[in-house]
Order: C-alpha cells, then sequence, then structure tokens
C-alpha cells in the first residue's frame, strides 16, 4: 500500500512540473511566475520613476538590487544587455502565455 501511496505522489508531482509554462528570452529559460515576479517588481520601480529612457537602466538596476528576485534572474544581472532580456520579459503578455497563445511560452 505504501508503494502505491508513493507511486501516486511521484506521479502528481512530475505531471505538476511538467505542466509548468516556461517564457523563453533567446537561450534563457524562466518560469512564468517568475517572470509574473519580475514585471510586478519593474512596475513597481517604474511606479516611483519617471518614464524615462535615460532611467530604463536605473530601474532595472534597481530590480537586480531587490532581494525578492527571483534567483534565476541573477546570471542575467551580472551580464551586459540585462536591460534589453528585462525589458522584453516585461512587455511579455503574461495573460497570454497562461494559455499558451504566445510563441515564446512553452509548456503547455
Amino acid at each position: 500500500m505504501k508503494a502505491v501511496v508513493s507511486a501516486a505522489l511521484l506521479f502528481a508531482t512530475l505531471v505538476l512540473f511538467s505542466e509548468a509554462v516556461q517564457v523563453q528570452d533567446g537561450e534563457y529559460f524562466f518560469s512564468a511566475e517568475s517572470v509574473k515576479v519580475l514585471q510586478g517588481l519593474l512596475d513597481s520601480s517604474s511606479a516611483t520613476q519617471q518614464k524615462s529612457p535615460r532611467l530604463a537602466t536605473t530601474s532595472y538596476a534597481s530590480v537586480c538590487a531587490n532581494p525578492t528576485l527571483p534567483q534565476e534572474f541573477v546570471p542575467i544581472c551580472n551580464q551586459s544587455g540585462s536591460s534589453l532580456v528585462f525589458s522584453r520579459l516585461a512587455a511579455m503578455p503574461m495573460d497570454v502565455c497562461e494559455i499558451c497563445a504566445f510563441a515564446a511560452c512553452t509548456g503547455c
């Protein structure tokens, strides 16, 4: 009986992880939940600053310094061009991603 319960739990875990929606930006893959957190951080940082192209890099730098940033974005913060990746992810329509109607979203 324990083997059946263990097998059922293992199967349920695999199903949950295999159905996770992934967002792709170039060679990088991120979970949809992490992208939502990133978008929330970017929205909150841009709400406190003016909408100015010159402040975009500063905004992304402040997001990288935020302790609530998901760990999967830390390698991006340490590379040049991180602002481009973050700007594309910020513009990603996550509601469309949830129904898998966007080409950058996989795992549906």
